[in-house]
């Protein structure tokens, strides 16, 4: 539970639920942005409704899960979880407003022009409708189920997020009619788009809620359908697992996903021409209340139009393509040991390429000399090369470990399929610690070189998922540093064995100590401001949430510290408050790819440190979790992540929004010289060849010079 803060008020803290709320505007707004390409834009316009599903089915559930508990404790922010809710329920149905409007008003209307539109049934030619009503027959009718609601028939257990129809009938007797109702389940099993056939290069669908909609009569006979409207509940999709109780941790979250789809129901989507009697019928049944349903003017379930951008199609309504760039030093497999051992390589996807960390496994698994492999995953997604190296090196003899996080949200099940294959293959699969989710993003290859045993090291902020890898900024180093090996072998021998945290030479780990170092590094950089020494703090993250970390930056903008945070996501403090914060200044940036680095850069009296990792500034990434974020040793690569990586960001004028003291944001920060940048953009043209290490790890006279050219640097980025 959150207490208040001591030292500083709840006027001094952002709603944490509110705060995401923000940034899915933030999402939405680059739907909203005619500047977009097309197609971009209907994929800004599913992800945002894809973000608003699972904020219910987690923040939502759990805030009502308090209430029911009758827990009154206020959040840092002030608020207890019934106001946290009204004011939720307040600001989504300002944003689903918008959100529909913009679909209706502005996204069917473009895409009409350019040959993709949405047909109603009554609006088919013959042949169009010759071609649904065999589609129907064939591919549909079959895998419906009618439900009827009487005393007989109790209301049905409808999965989450599954889409509905409520169905009013009449049926005619002798002397009376008789009303009934009945829920229709949209099957899954299909596309909830269907395309109908055209050969002119347009694009020509139907949904396929209306075509069931329209056969309602066929499966209801002997009654008259008097009209159908759609529905869509969410529910609590947190799993519930006592991992001291459970004696097979991977049984126990096979058994929990099953209640996913069960859980209790959070909120009421339906149509918003639905009668208010069958509205009150529905949110009877699921025990939900008026501030739960929200009115839909359009599709229910925005995510399945993915079909509308997804494929090859229409590439004049898309971005221009990107080809990420292989480094020339890491091109070579058979020289990619050899690299690593002349320096660190640092990786900044996705404007170079994932394949590299590929590649290091793919080599490590077929490469006599490698004796085993050590491998964290989180989410690996559907590429099945990070998981086939793993096996392949079990095949050449090599000792294999893999420790998969059986609970990252949502992948839980794709990860279950993973171990057991792994498993079936030879590989030693473990799940970590009891209490904690593994996090960390790590890789630990055990070579015998000319020379001796040496350890090969790949950490990273993202994860070992090459699809999301084309999609998401992280960053990523190889190194062979013997201290930085010795490391990641105690962790993952503390994942995988039975021993107490021994402390590291070079890396930050959580739980244990992470959150301390973090807290000390903020606070040394205050103690140097009041000594008139140079003070700075460069922090990018996803979310900035622990409270006693803000206190902190507080304590530290108060002391003089010049401090930039770029925070994709929720921020819970709040910037530029006289007397507090006026020395900090908050980014967020939405687009193309997901921004999902952490980088973190104290100026340490002009001996800067460079940190880089797993773990956002939440307390579950700090206590709840096993996070590893590791230093940048080598002058050169830490010159680049300062001054290209984050000087780049900070630049960015164009995707980037301010934060203000109330929490909102405004998109577009004046810059000097009223010079246009955008952050991606500049990385996609950068994105070639870059010096590395000049060996043995260390920078050697680079470092120097990099050093001395460091504080000019970055006297010439802009702050807000």
């Amino acid at each position: 539970m959150i207490t208040a803060a001591v030292k500083y008020g709840p006027d001094k803290f952002v709603n944490r639920e509110l705060s995401w709320l923000e940034f899915n505007q933030r999402v939405l707004d680059e739907a909203l942005d005619a500047s977009n390409p097309l197609l971009e834009r209907v994929k800004f316009f599913t992800i945002a409704s894809s973000n608003l599903d699972e904020f219910f089915e987690v923040r939502v559930a759990g805030l009502k899960q308090q209430m029911e508990s009758e827990s009154a404790a206020r959040s840092v922010d002030g608020l207890t979880p019934s106001e946290a809710l009204r004011a939720i329920a307040t600001r989504v149905r300002q944003m689903v407003d918008q959100q529909y409007h913009c679909w209706r008003e502005d996204l069917i209307p473009s895409l009409a022009r350019n040959k993709i539109n949405f047909l109603d049934y009554h609006h088919l030619n013959e042949a169009d409708r010759h071609w649904v009503e065999n589609y129907y027959q064939n591919e549909v009718l079959p895998v419906l189920t009618p439900l009827a609601i009487d005393p007989a028939h109790p209301f049905p257990q409808l999965l989450n997020k599954s889409l509905n129809l409520i169905v009013r009938l009449e049926m005619k007797s002798v002397d009376r009619t008789i009303r009934h109702l009945a829920v229709v389940q949209v099957p899954r099993v299909l596309p909830r788009l269907v395309p109908l056939p055209r050969t002119d290069g347009s694009r020509d669908y139907i949904y396929l809620g209306n075509l069931i909609g329209h056969h309602l009569a066929n499966l209801f006979p002997g009654t008259s359908v008097v009209g159908f409207w759609h529905f869509r509940v969410t529910r609590n999709s947190e799993l519930y697992i006592d991992e001291e109780e459970a004696a097979n941790l991977l049984k126990a979250v096979e058994s929990e996903l099953i209640n996913r789809l069960r859980g209790q129901a959070v909120r009421l989507e339906v149509d918003k021409n639905c009668p208010d009697e069958l509205r009150q019928a529905l949110l009877k049944h699921l025990k939900l209340s008026e501030d739960d349903v929200y009115l839909i003017d359009g599709p229910l379930n925005p995510t399945r139009l993915s079909t509308v951008w997804q494929g090859d199609h229409s590439p004049e309504l898309r971005d221009p393509p990107f080809v990420p760039k292989v480094l020339p030093q890491l091109a070579d497999p058979a020289t990619l040991f050899e690299t690593i051992r002349k320096g660190d390589t640092l990786l900044h996807h996705p404007f170079e390429s994932f394949e590299s960390v590929v590649s290091f496994l793919e080599t490590a698994a077929e490469d006599p000399k490698v004796l085993a492999i050590k491998q964290t995953l989180y989410r690996t997604g559907g590429d099945r090369r990070i998981i086939g190296a793993l096996m392949t090196a079990v095949n050449n003899g090599k000792q294999v470990t893999a420790v998969v996080e059986l609970r990252a949200r949502f992948d839980e099940a794709n990860n279950i399929k993973w171990a057991q294959q792994l498993e079936e293959a030879g590989v030693l699969v473990v799940y970590g610690l009891v209490g904690y989710k593994i996090h960390a993003k790590m890789s630990l290859v055990v070579r015998r070189d000319e020379d001796g045993i040496r350890r090969y090291v790949h950490l990273g902020t993202g994860n070992y998922n090459p699809t999301t890898a084309k999609l998401y900024t992280d960053v990523g180093l190889l190194t062979c540093r013997p201290l930085i090996g010795e490391d990641v072998t105690n962790i993952f021998n503390l994942l995988t064995g039975i021993s107490q945290f021994q402390g590291t030479h070079c890396l930050l780990v959580a739980p244990y100590e992470l959150h301390s170092r973090m807290v000390a590094k903020i606070n040394r950089e205050a103690v140097n401001a009041r000594q008139g020494l140079p003070a700075r703090i460069i922090a990018k993250m996803n979310a900035l949430v622990d409270e006693r970390i803000i206190e902190a930056l507080y304590d530290a903008s108060q002391a003089g510290v010049k401090i930039d945070l770029i925070v994709r996501g929720v921020c819970c403090l709040r910037p530029g408050i006289p007397g507090v914060s006026e020395n900090i200044t908050v980014r967020s940036i939405v687009d193309r790819f997901l921004e999902h680095s952490r980088i973190f850069y104290f100026e340490n009296a002009c001996h800067p440190e460079v940190f880089v990792g797993s773990a956002d500034w939440m307390p579950r990434n700090f206590f709840r979790r096993i996070e590893v974020v590791f230093p940048i040793e080598d002058g050169v690569l830490r010159e680049r992540l300062i001054a290209e990586i984050l000087g780049t960001v900070l630049k960015d004028n164009t995707k980037a929004r301010r934060m203000h003291p109330d929490g909102s944001y405004t998109k577009g920060i004046p810059v000097e010289g009223g010079v246009a940048h955008r952050s991606q953009m500049e990385f996609m043209a950068m994105a070639q060849p870059l010096p590395q290490s000049t060996g043995g790890g260390e920078g050697g006279k680079d470092l120097k010079m990099k050093l001395a050219k460091r504080p000019k640097a970055l006297k010439k980025t802009p702050s807000v």
